[in-house]
């Protein structure tokens, strides 16, 4: 891949078109389907429609499909990766690629989907300019298209002390924690093990999360997010009455 850059370009259209252009290979941000795929079978049903955002051109959408879900639709911000997507899967019809900014997915009805699958686009977002603000209007989005009950999977490196503050800003869902360990972590003796499956105790502040892990887990932080309609509307009365 080519690097050599700043993480902040991350947050920028320009980056993701040049990277696409100068790097057409599939690569997978963080996990490979086989890691993840336990957690999304718990989680979500093969037929539920999927909505995975920054989708790049990862084959963890092809490989969801191939293992039996049946409606996955894949947005990008560069038009780039999804011209090179569609065409690659044009006749594979479990798979849609559609060129949309996440944080203005007006394109799409409200509750338009069972689950949003999420693999570093929130973490591009926070490199980038006016950070906070544009991972408001993504989660906003998120919360927006996704049905009640419906669950936002976000993959990530933040740890929950930098995560949970952001997710919990809009109070739009319950949060569960699970880890997966990185691919490159090295196996020491010392390292905690962790079933995939088996949601990591989570209190207020995250900090539960550092005494059954270790201070520092060499792991991948999975936020099960289960929109739940009953919170907000439980937030815009309390903000009424104040």
């Amino acid at each position: 891949m080519t690097l050599g850059t700043t993480t902040q370009a991350y947050g920028e259209p320009s980056y993701w078109d040049n990277r696409y252009t100068q790097d057409p290979g599939p690569f997978d941000w963080y996990q490979k389907y086989p890691a993840l795929s336990p957690l999304l079978h718990l989680y979500v049903p093969l037929h539920n429609r999927v909505l995975v955002i920054g989708c790049g051109n990862a084959a963890i959408s092809e490989d969801m499909a191939n293992d039996g879900f049946e409606d996955i639709v894949n947005i990008d911000i560069s038009s780039v990766v999804i011209e090179a997507m569609q065409t690659k899967y044009q006749d594979i019809p479990a798979l849609k690629y559609i060129q949309m900014d996440v944080r203005d997915m007006s394109g799409f009805e409200s509750g338009s989907f069972d689950a949003v699958l999420d693999k570093g686009t929130l973490d591009s977002i926070m490199c980038g300019h006016n950070s906070q603000d544009n991972a408001s209007k993504m989660l906003e989005e998120v919360g927006r298209v996704l049905k009640d009950n419906g669950v936002y999977i976000l993959i990530t490196y933040g740890a929950p002390a930098y995560r949970l503050p952001t997710l919990k800003k809009l109070s739009l869902w319950t949060i569960k924690l699970h880890v997966v360990e990185k691919p490159m972590a090295d196996g020491n003796s010392e390292q905690i093990k962790w079933e995939l499956t088996n949601p990591v105790s989570l209190d207020e502040s995250g900090s539960s999360v550092e005494t059954a892990l270790g201070r520092t887990p060499e792991v991948h932080f999975i936020y099960v997010c289960t929109k739940d309609e009953s919170l907000q509307s439980s937030s815009s009365k309390q903000e009424i009455e104040f």
